[in-house]
């Protein structure tokens, strides 16, 4: 689940850890203490300060709820473990504090807490309020601190880091949101387009335990226990039922946000005071947002933050880093691959030494220069090249329609006649899995994975074009514009777009480049894919119910991507109407989900037009 990727943090080479550890450990101290913030509450925060006195030095903060462990001033995180190392080098003061009820700070803790613009008293608290508190007590009591501080975060810490840069702290010079949590009905990990993520959000807050201390095991509560995960994820979320099984569970257990979540089905102003792209006007520090193109759980956050500073405080210094990293990749000592497939070089490292390092050592050290450092960097798979823009999306980027086509076909032509719709049979007690095999939970990789094991099912359409006589290189968000009709009052629908690589495709053996030993001969790689829940697409706010066998429309928007289909490749699009256990089943009648039980779910027919009346199309961002 979340900060899995920590464990590969701890891989760095043994002939570094050893060096680094004993050099860090003689030029470091560390103290613990707890800082006040303005409502009386006091937070804890871990700092490892330079013995150094003859210069001033920055200070790096990570707000987290994950824990700043280990504790006691005699007990290091391993820090020569993992590129960080470098900002020790470097004479940094590393800051890591624990957010307010989580492990040994004080107060209550609101998961995804909704940012206050105007506060009118010292109980208006919030991330960027507590940031501000600790910000200040920080640059006023750390011995040799040169008064600037800058901020970074990945996943949730991402999104305090987003928060922080609300604080309006003088002191505050730079910040780093990377994979920050940011609006959770229309993307990151608790929903998509408003389709509920189950096997992200049940997993994350039943083994993370978010909410209050948990009963112990009696007679009485017996029924409120939490059933042990299996090895086989799909199976148990399909014998775990409907979500209002799961709710009585978690009732008992005291994770009272699961329950948030249940009572506000739709987009409503619950949903849009937690989304955090409402505060991100009149931005001061610099900004530096990063993400992965195959970021399993907030791929949406680091587009979007960028998108919003972008359009709601054109004046901030405000730029973007994406890679083809999974979930926190970029902090790790290998980029070379994901899953399958390779992208030729160690793009973790690249990033670390060539954009994150600089824009902290500029914005608090005084040091080096960003002329050369563009707008948005973004790394292109299939072509495996990194990419700079002055603008993103890329201003060059030409929206070109890919129409679904009789007899299975993908092709830039629209359809100029009648004919008939194709159907399948979306039957929620056989639902499509996202991946294939055998998992215990949501693998990283199921972003990039070969898809030719859905290609196989009736309940998938598949389309695709000739064989590329030249390089696709597409740039920028994808939509999906859908005509289509159903038998029921209700369904999901999911498109995914995949590169078909050639019957002979093979890697080259690349030095220096890992990965597994995989025949892509054929291989189905899926570049973006998303899910709508039907009921939203006139509104988010307001859903509807679909009239049976009536056509209509479902369009949405999927988040960006970068790739190029090479020449002698294809384009595929599958659509499907379920993909479980990533997204919950659609019970595929009007009711509420969250509230509804077993018995609500029924099978549903699905027809999906392509006719010259009824065009179904993706539109692309062509880059020329």
């Amino acid at each position: 689940m979340k900060y899995f990727w920590v464990l590969l943090l701890l891989m760095y080479s043994a002939g570094l850890m050893g060096q680094d550890s004993t050099w860090i450990k003689g030029h470091y101290y560390k103290i613990e203490k707890y800082i006040t913030m303005r409502d009386g509450i006091r937070l804890f925060t871990s700092m490892y300060i330079p013995k150094d006195s003859t210069q001033k030095h920055p200070i790096l903060l990570t707000r987290t709820p994950y824990s700043c462990a280990p504790y006691g001033e005699n007990n290091w995180r391993p820090w020569w473990n993992r590129f960080q190392r470098e900002y020790f080098k470097d004479g940094y003061i590393m800051v890591t504090q624990d957010m307010r009820g989580r492990y040994m700070s004080e107060g209550e803790f609101r998961i995804i807490t909704a940012y206050i613009k105007d506060k009118k008293s010292t109980s208006d608290t919030d991330e960027a309020s507590d940031t501000y508190d600790a910000i200040d007590w920080l640059v006023k009591n750390v011995p040799g601190n040169n008064g600037k501080v800058g901020v970074v975060g990945i996943s949730y810490p991402g999104f305090c880091a987003t928060e922080a840069a609300l604080s309006g702290h003088p002191a505050l010079m730079a910040v780093s949101p990377q994979a920050p949590t940011t609006d959770a009905f229309m993307g990151d990990d608790v929903h998509h387009n408003g389709a509920f993520f189950l096997d992200d959000t049940y997993g994350f807050l039943v083994e993370f335990g978010i909410g209050k201390p948990r009963p112990a095991p009696t007679a009485e509560n017996a029924v409120g226990i939490i059933p042990a995960f299996t090895a086989d994820a799909y199976d148990f979320y399909l014998r775990m039922g409907a979500l209002s099984n799961m709710t009585k569970i978690v009732q008992k257990n005291n994770i009272q946000i699961w329950d948030e979540f249940m009572q506000h089905p739709d987009y409503d102003a619950w949903w849009k005071a937690h989304n955090t792209r409402n505060g991100l006007y009149a931005v001061k520090p610099a900004m530096l947002e990063v993400g992965g193109l195959f970021d399993a759980e907030d791929c949406f956050g680091a587009w979007n933050v960028y998108k919003a500073i972008e359009k709601q405080s054109p004046a901030t210094r405000n730029k973007l880093v994406i890679g083809p990293w999974f979930h926190g990749q970029w902090a790790g000592p290998d980029g070379t691959h994901l899953g399958n497939v390779r992208f030729g070089s160690n793009t973790s490292v690249w990033f670390q030494q060539n954009r994150e390092i600089p824009f902290f050592n500029y914005y608090l050290k005084g040091e080096g220069s960003l002329d050369s450092m563009a707008k948005a960097t973004v790394f292109f798979t299939g072509e495996n090249k990194w990419h700079e823009f002055g603008v993103w999306p890329p201003q060059n980027a030409r929206l070109t329609n890919l129409y679904l086509q009789e007899n299975n076909q993908f092709g830039f032509s629209p359809p100029a006649t009648a004919n008939n719709p194709d159907e399948y049979l979306s039957d929620p007690a056989k639902p499509v899995p996202y991946t294939e095999g055998i998992h215990n939970n949501r693998t990283r990789e199921y972003m990039i994975d070969d898809q030719r094991f859905t290609a196989k099912r009736t309940d998938v359409l598949v389309y695709k074009t000739d064989t590329l006589k030249e390089d696709l290189t597409i740039g920028g968000p994808i939509t999906a514009d859908l005509s289509v009709s159903i038998s029921t009052t209700d369904a999901d629908f999911v498109v995914k777009l995949i590169d078909v690589f050639p019957d002979n495709f093979e890697y080259e053996q690349d030095a220096g480049v890992q990965g597994p030993s995989y025949i892509m001969n054929g291989y189905q790689m899926l570049v973006r894919g998303d899910i709508m829940r039907g009921r939203y697409r006139n509104s988010f706010e307001k859903p509807e119910a679909f009239v049976p066998g009536k056509i209509s429309e479902v369009k949405f928007t999927m988040n960006d991507v970068a790739h190029t289909f090479k020449k002698g490749h294809r384009i595929m699009v599958q659509i499907q109407s379920s993909w479980f256990p990533l997204v919950d089943r659609n019970p595929q009648k009007f009711v509420n989900i969250y509230t509804c039980n077993d018995q609500d779910f029924q099978k549903a027919t699905i027809r999906i037009y392509h006719d010259a009346a009824h065009a179904s199309f993706l539109v692309l961002p062509v880059l020329h």
